[in-house]
């Protein structure tokens, strides 16, 4: 039988953290843990939307590297799309922004691919303005020597409290997404690795605070910052998987930071934010937003 490029995610993900399975893991078959799991791809461009707030333009980066079936599935749900109109001194505008979506796929028992659309953001972070908090003394992590040993990876998305003075208050991790297929409580161990890692890291971060616009005598900023933990060929058994290619994908549970009274679960593409970038949560400072619910793709 021909495996197709998704089983073939699940399978290279699996493999890879098998050093942290204890005997009774071990014995759970390969076919059980693959029938939880889910396999993306992320997807990047740029989107273009007029002053009505209707897609005008969809440029999808590397298109060739992209299956055809695919790359039509997202421009045709994309050009359906409806955004809010983006105002100018109370006037609508036409809009250009970079795009991420984040595509989940499911082999079915007939041996098709169930394919859907889960998350899409169009975040951008410029480490000069003043209108927002941006990042000022941020060492990345190291990777935790146990996580590098079994081949760990995955995102760490931090929530983190800015006091006035650019010092950070609180940070959370927010939610930790594997890129490693294990049963749950070798997953378990890894989330808590990374974050454990990226918390004790964040703790020591300085920001500076906005300057500028509606936000700049608030009297603290709750920011996101994704820390990335992936394995260079080097590290790794396997080469890093290419663009428009299936790979393992796995969200954790997500949580509520304490300082928080609002839900932040109900946020999309959170899971999506761009590496290396300071994002301010509840900005008055709003890009795209858009009004047609995923859920209806």
């Amino acid at each position: 039988m021909m495996r197709s490029p998704l089983f073939l995610a699940f399978a290279l993900a699996i493999g890879s953290a098998g050093a942290l399975l204890s005997t009774d893991a071990a014995a759970q078959s390969t076919r059980a843990v693959r029938a939880t799991a889910e396999a993306s791809m992320v997807l990047t461009g740029n989107i273009d939307v007029a002053a009505d707030g209707a897609v005008s333009g969809l440029v999808l980066d590397q298109q060739a590297s992209i299956a055809p079936a695919i790359a039509a599935f997202v421009d045709g749900t994309i050009r359906r799309w409806q955004f809010e109109p983006t105002l100018v001194d109370g006037k609508p505008v036409a809009k250009h922004a970079p795009l991420r979506v984040r595509l989940l796929g499911r082999p079915g028992a007939d041996g098709s691919t169930e394919v859907r659309m889960t998350s899409v953001d169009f975040s951008e972070y410029d480490d000069k303005a003043t209108d927002a908090v941006t990042g000022n003394q941020m060492r990345p992590p190291r990777y935790p020597e146990a996580a590098f040993r079994v081949g760990a990876q995955g995102e760490v998305m931090l929530l983190v409290k800015v006091e006035r003075d650019g010092a950070v208050a609180d940070v959370i991790a927010e939610q930790v997404n594997m890129g490693v297929v294990a049963p749950e409580h070798a997953m378990q161990k890894m989330r808590d690795m990374l974050a454990k890692a990226s918390i004790s890291e964040a703790r020591k971060w300085t920001f500076t605070p906005p300057t500028s616009g509606g936000d700049k005598g608030l009297a603290f900023w709750t920011v996101r910052v994704p820390v990335t933990f992936a394995l260079n060929d080097k590290g790794s058994k396997q080469p890093p998987t290419p663009y428009g290619r299936w790979q393992a994908y796995i969200p954790g549970p997500r949580q509520q930071a304490p300082w928080r009274t609002t839900d932040d679960a109900a946020q999309v593409g959170t899971d999506l934010l761009p590496a290396g970038g300071v994002y301010m949560v509840d900005s008055a400072t709003r890009g795209l937003r858009l009004l047609t619910p995923l859920a209806e793709q």
